[in-house]
């Protein structure tokens, strides 16, 4: 249960679903997902662990709202650790690793040909992830894996729908580097990436326009039993389908 409201959340704030700023009442989550409060209250302060959603003192939880000075400090964080990262990937990647990053490619290309953007932005983000552990340090790895899935925040309900989290051909040409053992053209590549990444992230939260329930795609199934009129309403609303992706979506 616990995992199924955390990735009913996750996924509809990077799937940009939930905007920031969105509340996320206890009684509400309660009754969509058939749960108990000491429930939905883990499930909210893992969240908030994450740095997905705040939990305000006597006002409950909300959807994260970075501003614009802790997204500067963000990027300008994760610009620094993936050139840590990437001098060491390009010192310690092996064939078997270069052929695994390109099998990824091959994944996000298709996914981009198919324009599917959610699933492209989850590729893209697992590009990253793959880089930081080639680096072979489980210390920055850790660390990184968290300014990703906080990248990720800011990018899934701050950029503009429509737009390209990464650019598959950027990829490529850091994994070219990384085969060549040129950490420098790497992280001259990374660094531009993800200045541009930043450029394109406009931070103007997007008012809600459905229901919290619509948001992330469920329904009590105990109270659409009880009221039959209440599920076939639902059942004619457009359905919302969260994915599982076991890593930190978007960037």
């Amino acid at each position: 249960m616990d995992e199924r409201i955390y990735r009913a959340i996750f996924d509809a704030v990077m799937d940009q679903r939930l905007a920031p700023g969105t509340r996320l009442p206890e009684a509400a989550l309660c009754e969509l997902f058939g749960a108990t409060r000491p429930v939905v209250r883990r499930v909210l302060q893992r969240l908030a662990h994450d740095r997905i959603v705040e939990l305000r003192r006597n006002r409950g939880a909300i959807v994260a709202v970075p501003s614009p000075e802790e997204t500067r400090q963000i990027f300008e964080a994760r610009r620094g650790l993936e050139a840590a990262v990437l001098r060491l990937a390009a010192e310690k990647a092996t064939a078997a690793d270069l052929k695994a990053l390109r099998r990824q490619l091959e994944a996000e290309h298709d996914a981009m040909h198919r324009m599917a953007q959610p699933a492209w932005a989850r590729l893209a983000s697992s590009f990253h992830l793959q880089l930081a552990a080639l680096a072979r340090n489980p210390i920055l790895e850790g660390h990184l894996i968290e300014l990703i899935s906080r990248c990720s925040l800011i990018v899934a309900v701050y950029q503009p729908p429509g737009n390209a989290t990464c650019e598959h051909d950027e990829h490529a040409r850091i994994v070219d580097c990384i085969a060549q053992r040129d950490a420098g053209g790497a992280i001259e590549l990374m660094d531009s990436h993800l200045l541009a990444l930043e450029r394109n992230v406009a931070l103007e939260p997007r008012p809600p326009q459905r229901t919290l329930g619509q948001m992330l795609g469920v329904l009590p199934d105990a109270r659409a039993a009880a009221n039959p009129s209440r599920a076939g309403a639902a059942a004619r609303a457009p359905k919302q389908t969260a994915s599982v992706p076991k890593q930190p979506a978007s960037v």
